[in-house]
């Protein structure tokens, strides 16, 4: 945790170099914050500094969530101490959650006044926390003498954590964090060459490759009134989607293919794609655009932004006609594929869903027959299955229990259901009250929807596997 803590403190640096480049005034609040984590996470390491052995399973779950609990906590620092924006340390830690879960939930209006080294330092968060700082921490604390295979189980989204890109987990965290800055900085160099400015460039790659939804305006996209840029994140959201495994294999193999036979992008595409089509077709015919140009823009880049759970707006979705709000808020729900930095469920465990749901209506018809569930024209092990239902059972039941945390508030339904939707997800826009911001829910909400927002980004098990007997007995 030490290590983590001091390792998380030179990411203040950035931020303070930003100040001072604009003259912002706010390098002071990044210095005190910076100063901070690091005489913290001192303390928490010196003392310890000459063990060495292997983590065990149960620590690394423990590691994991406490870490993104402290890292939320000294996040929150700079937004608490600046003199803008003027956060109480309720909001200053929403923020700051919401930031490193990549969810995009903000309570923060007046953007495009706030520092430039604020504007930065909300970006970076999210970056920082697409791939998972944990992983990151993976590459380096093995040259530290310490292991970290059970953080990297304990971190990885999706169904399937043991598959490893290379035969060890550092060359696997340096992999993915190659490729992960690789396609930062394409993605940086469209948008600049589409018609932003350099500093919105890179604050928007930073949220765009992470699936995260911050912006440094206000208006989120639709600042910039450009098809072009919209287009370059479009397709940048679509790519940060996919499982981070196959662009790497893709590039080793410099080919294609493994995009081609992969069953869960083939999957990811089609709902995307079913999404977009209806969102056109429905803004084409109740004229909401004036005509299909503006329909197809709007249409698609909406679309993928909320199906892919990365929450950006161009004009905003929550007053679209008929059912298109609510298309786009079940469409986060499956999110993107597992191994990427999207939220929701993750389309693997969908498709498995929807194929298990298959066999059994088959099962009614032909009792005695074998159908072993197939993804990729593989079989998939019971295992894997009794996982899935698990998850979709506790999923179920998380969102359950948070809408009604979050009504006993008192939010109205609408305004409740799609704000626990958004961060569980880890979309960030809702419907109702906090289709622009989270400012003015109650305190009490923001706590509830910060749980859900580490839910989320932790996918239920590592979080709640900590509130079970059986953890803390054997």
């Amino acid at each position: 945790m030490g290590l983590l803590l001091v390792l998380f403190s030179t990411t203040l640096l950035p931020p303070i170099g930003v100040s001072f480049f604009y003259h912002d005034g706010a390098a002071e609040a990044f210095s005190g914050a910076y100063f901070v984590a690091l005489a913290t996470g001192l303390v928490l390491w010196l003392p310890v500094r000459r063990q060495r052995r292997e983590l065990r399973v149960r620590e690394g779950f423990v590691i994991v969530t406490l870490f993104w609990v402290l890292l939320a906590l000294f996040g929150a620092v700079p937004f608490f101490i600046a003199n803008r924006p003027d956060m109480i340390f309720t909001d200053a830690f929403f923020e700051s959650i919401s930031g490193l879960t990549t969810t995009g939930a903000t309570i923060l209006t007046g953007i495009d006044e706030l520092p430039e080294s604020i504007r930065y330092y909300r970006q970076q968060l999210q970056w920082l926390g697409g791939m998972g700082i944990v992983v990151l921490a993976v590459a380096v604390m093995p040259m530290l003498g310490v292991g970290g295979m059970q953080l990297y189980r304990a971190e990885t989204p999706g169904p399937t954590r043991d598959n490893k890109l290379t035969p060890r987990i550092t060359e696997t965290a340096k992999a993915l964090w190659y490729i992960y800055l690789g396609l930062t900085v394409a993605c940086a160099g469209a948008y600049w060459v589409s018609g932003m400015t350099l500093f919105d460039a890179i604050g928007h790659s930073f949220s765009t490759i992470a699936i995260g939804g911050f912006s440094t305006h206000d208006r989120s996209f639709g600042y910039f009134d450009n098809a072009a840029v919209d287009w370059v994140a479009v397709i940048f959201m679509l790519a940060a989607g996919m499982n981070f495994a196959l662009h790497f294999h893709s590039w080793n193999s410099r080919s294609f293919k493994p995009y081609l036979i992969d069953a869960e992008v083939s999957v990811y595409l089609r709902i995307v794609l079913t999404v977009a089509v209806i969102s056109v077709i429905a803004l084409i015919v109740m004229g909401t655009y004036g005509g299909w140009t503006g329909a197809l823009r709007h249409g698609v880049f909406q679309a993928v932004s909320i199906a892919t759970t990365t929450g950006f707006v161009t004009s905003g979705f929550d007053w679209w006609p008929l059912f298109l709000p609510a298309l786009l808020i079940m469409a986060s729900f499956v999110g993107g594929c597992a191994g990427s930095t999207a939220g929701g469920m993750k389309v693997i465990r969908a498709l498995l869903l929807f194929k298990q749901g298959k066999r059994e209506i088959f099962r009614l018809v032909h009792p005695d027959a074998l159908m072993p569930i197939k993804v990729g024209g593989k079989p998939t092990s019971d295992q894997v299955l009794s996982a899935v239902w698990g998850f979709f059972s506790l999923y179920v039941l998380s969102f359950a229990v948070l809408s009604l945390a979050i009504s006993a508030t008192g939010v109205d339904f609408l305004t409740g259901f799609s704000a626990v939707a958004a961060c569980l997800n880890n979309l960030g826009p809702g419907l109702g009250q906090v289709a622009q911001t989270y400012a003015d829910l109650p305190i009490a909400a923001k706590w509830i929807l910060s749980l859900a927002m580490l839910m989320g980004r932790l996918e239920l098990f590592t979080l709640i596997v900590l509130m079970s007997r059986t953890f803390w007995r054997g």
